[in-house]
């Protein structure tokens, strides 16, 4: 009876000693965002400006394709009897890159088809340089993310290993481990900030990409109005 209470005794002592080291060991997110170092601060900075940009950008380009589906048949009527005026306003109160290309082949209209095919394609040119504005740098961001992070993994990799090297007699695993796990840590965020950016980029050239052939699209169709006219 002595004998079992006395494992009993033990065995809830080292289950109590287990969960105290398992709560010692345990490290939060935070935690570990913080022992990744300074190189962090830069990680920290292109996080928010990937954010910051695909938001704003996301914002640009749902209003730039909110061009209304039946612009293009209005357009058609006010032109077809001679109404042009009323046809560019109409297209004024759009403020969107289609409508802004119509607006220019109306307001060219009596000039030859060629000119006005070329000043459509210029406002084109301007409209679709408004849509990828920032594109490059958050595609910039992707890239240069997961190489700041593996900069940081090799300097911390590098204090760690002088550290080791400074220590007298047997080096701890405890303090081996723990410095390559840091090290580590600017790697890890590195690649999801280059994740994410790179991801946000494909998705806004995608609906850029959706954007351009509208415009393409609609500026044929207006080119062909004129040919009937």
């Amino acid at each position: 009876m002595i004998l079992l209470q006395t494992l009993s005794t033990d065995s809830l002592a080292v289950a109590d000693g287990l969960a105290m080291g398992a709560t010692k060991d345990n490290i939060g997110l935070l935690d570990l965002l913080i022992k990744g170092g300074y190189m962090m601060v830069p990680l920290y900075l292109l996080f928010i400006l990937a954010i910051f940009i695909f938001v704003e950008r996301l914002i640009t380009l749902n209003k730039a394709s909110k061009t209304s589906s039946y612009l293009m048949d209005q357009v058609k009527v006010l032109v077809q009897s001679g109404q042009t005026e009323k046809a560019k306003i109409l297209c004024a109160g759009e403020h969107t890159p289609v409508a802004n290309m119509i607006a220019k082949g109306i307001e060219r209209i009596g000039s030859p088809l060629k000119n006005i095919e070329v000043a459509i394609e210029n406002v084109g040119k301007i409209e679709i340089y408004k849509l990828e504005k920032n594109l490059n740098l958050l595609a910039t961001v992707s890239g240069a993310a997961p190489m700041i992070g593996f900069l940081g993994t090799v300097a911390g990799m590098i204090q760690a290993f002088i550290a080791i090297a400074q220590e007298e007699g047997m080096v701890s695993p405890k303090l081996l481990s723990e410095g390559i796990y840091e090290a580590m840590i600017t790697t890890a965020a590195g690649l999801v900030v280059g994740i994410i950016a790179y991801l946000g980029y494909n998705f806004l050239v995608s609906k850029v990409s959706k954007l351009v052939h509208n415009m393409e699209y609609t500026s044929i169709e207006f080119i062909d109005l004129l040919q009937d006219k």
